[in-house]
């Protein structure tokens, strides 16, 4: 995504803001790694991986966890945005790691380029943006190599960061943030939330394992946390603005300032909380 996100900030089909969007897709990697490097260890593969495809790959969050769980592997990164995957092949020198990565600049919305046959394919927070989800999945059954597994990973929607309640002058401002956040989506990113193991089982895979992982961070376990709130929402405030409350608006807009002592980045409550689906499907 890669991820980019689970959200706006995860849409690596369009690069109005790449510099912006690489920053929280590097943040949502930070913040979310370990639950990443579950998901990776608990995938049902028979054998290690020798050459992984990263669909969707942002800035690499899933091609770094990968990398670390499968030591013998090559990841092959795909991503329509040029921004990202030069920030990947930075990281990917810096860690040492440049000779087992491969980047491909493509748009998957129109023809795939040659990824050859990998045992893995890994999409995070990607999917949801293919204009052609089905489409899509009969690339990815024809790419894998036969008993290859396909590793679907979407998170729920948008993160919280708020209790209950918060904050004290406008309470539910997030739940009602989210609402107008889902009806944007809804027009305009469809298939956000989708299940896809019909989608899967439609492709020709075989669905061995679907399953949904609960996050809830506290904010005190990382200075990034703070952060992450911050990009998140102020991503979520460009879809937002147009239909949530002046009253709502300006408590957001107090949330969102970073040195103001309203700054959902001070707040001692904070945390992240949200859901990851996980599909797991073969290619018989």
């Amino acid at each position: 995504m890669t991820h980019a996100s689970p959200h706006t900030a995860h849409d690596h089909r369009h690069e109005t803001d790449g510099a912006g969007q690489a920053e929280i897709l590097d943040l949502d990697a930070e913040v979310l790694a370990e639950h990443t490097a579950s998901i990776t260890a608990s995938l049902p593969l028979k054998s290690g991986p020798r050459h992984i495809v990263d669909l969707g790959c942002g800035t690499g969050a899933g091609t770094f966890a990968l990398l670390a769980r499968f030591p013998e592997a090559a990841v092959t990164a795909v991503d329509s945005s040029a921004h990202h995957l030069r920030r990947l092949r930075e990281k990917a020198e810096a860690h040492g790691v440049g000779d087992r990565v491969r980047t491909v600049h493509a748009d998957l919305d129109a023809a795939w380029p040659e990824l050859g046959a990998p045992e893995l394919v890994w999409a995070s927070a990607s999917m949801h943006h293919m204009a052609d989800p089905a489409r899509a999945l009969r690339k990815v059954h024809e790419l894998l190599a036969p008993g290859g597994l396909f590793a679907v990973v979407e998170l729920a929607g948008f993160p919280r960061f708020l209790p209950e309640g918060a904050p004290e002058e406008r309470p539910g401002l997030e739940e009602r943030a989210h609402a107008a956040s889902d009806r944007h989506h809804a027009e305009h990113v469809p298939h956000r939330g989708a299940d896809w193991g019909p989608m899967l089982t439609g492709a020709g895979f075989t669905v061995e394992e679907a399953r949904t992982i609960d996050v809830n961070l506290d904010g005190s376990r990382s200075e990034a946390i703070g952060r992450y709130a911050l990009h998140s929402l102020q991503r979520m405030r460009g879809t937002v603005v147009g239909t949530l409350a002046a009253e709502d608006l300006t408590a957001l807009d107090r949330l969102l300032d970073p040195d103001g002592p309203h700054s959902i980045a001070r707040r001692a409550d904070l945390a992240v909380r949200t859901e990851r689906t996980v599909w797991a499907a073969r290619r018989s």
